[in-house]
């Protein structure tokens, strides 16, 4: 090869040689990050949550027969006095049982009647030695079987009697209709619920609660003025309320825990909404964290912890014991003094290096700054 061509050639081989070496990757960026160093602080104070007044109790008012709903008198919203009617049935087929059980009433009497007599002339002939005694045992055993089927038949005609009544449903004590499930025309079954009626009386408000406040709720139940109830619209000064009862289990669709707080016979109105408050007590030393601080590796809780000799983050699981606000209650995992990322977590990777970000102020607020 001659000289010439060699040097023509040589600088193409240079370039392509370069192409096929490989690139090296652009250096990971230095990302800025928001960062908190966590000191100890004290939780709880007041937890707050959305209530109802109801009443103590509430009744869902039936017929005890089935029949046709020939009309209803109580409406939605309606004040009743205890014994009156609010719904009357078709009594026309209850009105023919009741005569067919008093007929069989008067056949019965009839027959013991008739059994009784005839005892007593047996009887007497058995005295003058006309009869046997076994013939007076058998007219013995005639009348108990006849004073049996009368007895039978009276219980019988008390019980279409009673059902005869029964079709009219009559208010079971004072109160208010909150509900109607029933209109005239609808041939309802024994025991539906025709009407919901709330009762005069103590009320209560209702609540939900998540299922780590159960165990508070719990703790707090029949103490005297625990709770503070604020109704909604109204400038009167809180109600003082009482634990009742807290569900035994979770609600399938909320799955929260129903808890019922007495106020006794304060002045609220049924349906009105509340807020109840709860003062907890504070406990010292604990350390709090921002929700956008934590999140999740392989289902655990874990936040990025900022090593201030090298400026990489590495991940920290830890374990939470609670929210307060937004802000997440740690149960262990850091230490006061940690620097933990509070804000850009998605973005990061082990060992990442990071610097602090500084939020810089704008010329118009530094000069506002000066100026004060």
């Amino acid at each position: 090869m001659k000289p010439s061509l060699f040097t023509s050639l040589l600088p193409l081989a240079t370039i392509a040689l370069v192409a096929c070496s490989p690139v090296a990757p652009p250096a990971e960026p230095i990302r800025a990050v928001r960062a908190l160093t966590l000191a100890t602080s004290s939780v709880g104070g007041e937890h707050e949550y959305a209530a109802e007044v109801r009443a103590r109790t509430e009744s869902r008012l039936g017929f005890r027969v089935g029949g046709k709903l020939l009309s209803r008198s109580a409406n939605l919203g309606d004040s009743v006095r205890a014994g009156q009617a609010l719904a009357q049935l078709d009594p026309g087929d209850l009105k023919l049982s009741q005569e067919a059980a008093q007929a069989a009433l008067g056949a019965a009497k009839a027959s013991y009647e008739f059994s009784e007599a005839e005892f007593k002339r047996f009887k007497e002939l058995k005295d003058q030695g006309f009869i046997s005694g076994w013939e007076l045992e058998r007219r013995e055993t005639a009348l108990t079987a006849a004073r049996a089927q009368f007895e039978q038949a009276r219980a019988q005609a008390g019980v279409q009697g009673n059902q005869t009544r029964y079709a009219t449903l009559a208010a079971e004590a004072s109160g208010v209709i909150t509900g109607v499930d029933a209109d005239p025309g609808t041939v309802v079954a024994a025991g539906a619920s025709v009407v919901r009626l709330a009762h005069d009386g103590p009320r209560d408000v209702v609540f939900n609660v998540p299922e780590d406040r159960v165990a508070e709720l719990r703790s707090l139940a029949g103490k005297t003025g625990a709770l503070k109830v604020h109704v909604w619209n109204d400038d009167q000064t809180p109600i003082s309320a009482t634990v009742r009862e807290v569900a035994a289990a979770a609600d399938p669709a909320t799955r929260t825990f129903v808890v019922k707080a007495d106020v006794g016979r304060a002045n609220v109105r049924l349906g009105q909404t509340a807020s109840v408050k709860i003062e907890m007590p504070r406990v010292a030393g604990q350390i709090k964290l921002p929700l956008t601080a934590v999140f999740e590796v392989k289902g655990a809780p874990a936040v990025w912890v900022v090593d201030r000799a090298s400026m990489t983050v590495k991940q920290q699981p830890v374990r939470v014991a609670g929210a307060e606000g937004n802000d997440v209650v740690l149960a262990g995992g850091l230490a006061a003094g940690d620097t933990v990322v509070v804000a850009g977590v998605h973005v990061l990777s082990p060992g990442q290096k990071v610097r602090l970000y500084a939020e810089r102020l704008s010329t118009a607020a530094n000069e506002a700054v000066v100026a004060r």
